[in-house]
């Protein structure tokens, strides 16, 4: 199954089939270079006779010292056992629950609490079993309850199970539209307003509930009297839906809604607070571990004009992954990031075209004969990165005994093509069209670099390699764009004013003449639409990813719509992003054991 972009333009559609595809990169290549006063120089010319654009990064606002001093007493054995302790008697809970609609309800809030990580065996069985019922009786549930319908659904879908819409059929009138009795069951709105985004292309019951459902809860918000525990469920469900949302930052806030709920469940509540503590300071000595690597590297001293964000790269990470023993993939999926985040601002701030010309030569020869071609900055920049990356594929042979730097070196060498197809657009003043920009920029945006080192950090075969990156993955092209888009959305302004190609908005808007409002709503409808075809591709795709691949990969774009959700939350490091570290990284929850 191919994933298809489209977008609706006035003059044509522009359809983008990953699995077919090419770049096309043709008007691009053969740009001649204008513009003497935007800084185009030759390698040879010294630095000082160089005019260079800045960016004007402000500087990292957490030090070296200040992370190598967060450390916890959380991973004390005495609240590793209690911790064991409790989830031995959540796991008990589970079996003893008999209803189906409880155990569904369960399960949503051991994964809103950011626990279900430890009952995926049991959590597997339960719906494993309330899915072969509900085929045998044709019946879902809990026959005439859309609350319950609607939360078997989601979570259904949510671990892999096709359940049709068509369990939705029952709440619906005689003229296809929701019944109006629907309008006084808010528990039930919600949860269908959730279930609705996990909704695939075509699924035209999902997209009338979404509607309906929004509508209506608009409405519930508007009363006084409604409930405050609810009034948050139905604010935070309207910002973001949930499954779009990033699982640690998820749970973090759903603990606190979760104390002040009369009926919360007091083991529960302890197991996740404590469990919170626990896995921050897993996730601290990693970090611990990161800025150490980032510090004897040198880039955020040596590349004093590109972003030093130490910090917000391992923030990606345990969005990616939060799980304890992800461990050495968060380390070194922050050594990727912090990589791609120096090479981009050599691409976009700094490099002459002609140094950008050498340094995508360098990467995609992987030869350090090539450095001597280079200026000193682009020299330490490649030196790091082939170090880097050598070491991370050494470590894959050992583990996995399988050679991966021909992988990794070809998914570097496009990333840096597709930065300069955009230098060369940059220096040549050229806007491309929207299908130009986006089949270069999903390349651009990193998201493919990323997930290939995810991808090689599991424990695959030669062959298994060979025949999926013969086919490449839909996921990766649908993960991307929403990060692309995300990254646009909340980078494009701050960009421009510095002096930067144009980006998704500004190209719809010169090919269309659309307005600036109407580009975003475009764009947005965008990622709705890739969302659709992510969840098809996770639910019913035959291909050999295993699970928690998948589950990176869609953790990708949900990290990327939080971190530009209100603007450049990776480059802008003191607003949201100071917060949401500060929640997740650094403060415990109070817990008294």
């Amino acid at each position: 199954m191919a994933l298809r972009l489209l977008t609706a333009v006035p003059s044509s559609s522009f359809i983008r089939s990953h699995s077919k595809g090419t770049s096309n990169r043709s008007n691009v290549n053969n740009l001649s270079v204008v513009g003497a006063s935007k800084a185009v120089a030759t390698a040879n010319v010294s630095d000082q006779k160089i005019v260079r654009r800045s960016a004007n990064y402000h500087p990292p606002i957490w030090e070296y010292d200040y992370i190598q001093s967060l450390k916890s007493d959380y991973l004390a054995e005495s609240f590793n056992e209690k911790a064991i302790r409790l989830v031995g008697e959540v796991r008990m809970m589970l079996e003893n629950v008999m209803d189906p609609v409880e155990k569904l309800e369960l399960i949503d809030t051991l994964q809103r609490l950011g626990l279900s990580y430890h009952f995926q065996n049991e959590t597997k069985r339960i719906l494993e079993d309330i899915h072969v019922r509900a085929d045998q009786s044709k019946v879902l549930w809990k026959e005439g309850s859309l609350s319950a319908t609607a939360l078997g659904f989601r979570l259904l879908r949510q671990h892999g199970y096709n359940v049709t819409q068509e369990v939705f059929s029952g709440f619906m009138d005689e003229m296809g539209n929701l019944k109006s009795s629907l309008r006084e069951d808010c528990k039930g709105l919600l949860n269908l307003y959730e279930a609705s985004h996990l909704c695939m292309e075509g699924e035209g019951i999902l997209d009338i509930a979404r509607d309906f459902a929004a509508k209506q809860l608009q409405q519930y918000l508007k009363q006084k009297k409604l409930d405050e525990y609810v009034r948050l469920l139905v604010e935070h469900a309207l910002e973001l839906p949930l499954h779009w949302r990033v699982s640690r930052l998820e749970a973090r806030w759903f603990i606190d809604v979760y104390e002040k709920r009369e009926e919360r469940n007091p083991m529960l509540l302890e197991l996740a607070k404590l469990d919170f503590n626990i896995v921050q300071a897993v996730h601290q000595d990693d970090l611990r571990y990161a800025s150490t690597w980032w510090r004897d590297i040198g880039l955020g001293e040596k590349l004093p004009f590109a972003r030093d964000r130490l910090m917000e790269n391992f923030l990606w990470t345990v969005g990616l992954a939060f799980d304890p023993h992800f461990g050495n993939l968060r380390r070194t999926l922050t050594k990727v990031n912090a990589l791609i985040t120096s090479i981009d601002d050599v691409y976009d701030v700094y490099g002459t075209l002609d140094e950008l010309e050498l340094f995508t030569q360098a990467v995609e020869r992987w030869d350090t004969s090539t450095m001597e071609l280079l200026p000193e900055y682009m020299k330490i920049c490649f030196l790091a990165l082939y170090n880097s990356i050598n070491e991370i594929a050494f470590d894959n042979l050992k583990e996995h005994g399988f050679h991966t730097i021909p992988f990794l070196k070809k998914a570097w060498a496009e990333l840096c093509k597709s930065y300069l197809v955009e230098a060369k657009w940059y220096y040549s003043g050229y806007i491309p069209t929207f299908k130009e920009y986006i089949d270069n920029a999903w390349i651009s945006i990193s998201a493919p670099v990323i997930l290939s080192h995810v991808f090689f950090s599991s424990n695959i075969t030669k062959k298994e390699c060979l025949e999926y990156w013969k086919d490449d993955s839909n996921l990766i092209y649908g993960s991307s764009m929403i990060l692309r888009l995300a990254d646009d959305l909340g980078t494009s302004v701050g960009e421009l004013k510095r002096g930067d190609v144009s980006k998704s908005i500004q190209c719809y808007m010169h090919e269309t003449g659309c307005s600036e409002e109407e580009s975003r709503k475009q764009v947005k409808t965008l990622i709705d639409a890739t969302w659709k075809r992510m969840n098809e591709e996770s639910l019913m795709s035959q291909s050999s990813l295993s699970l928690p691949f998948k589950h990176i990969a869609l953790n990708l774009a949900r990290m990327a719509q939080c971190m530009y959700q209100y603007g450049d939350g990776h480059g802008v490091e003191d607003q949201e992003t100071k917060d949401r570290v500060l929640l997740l990284l650094v403060s415990s929850i109070p817990y008294l054991s």
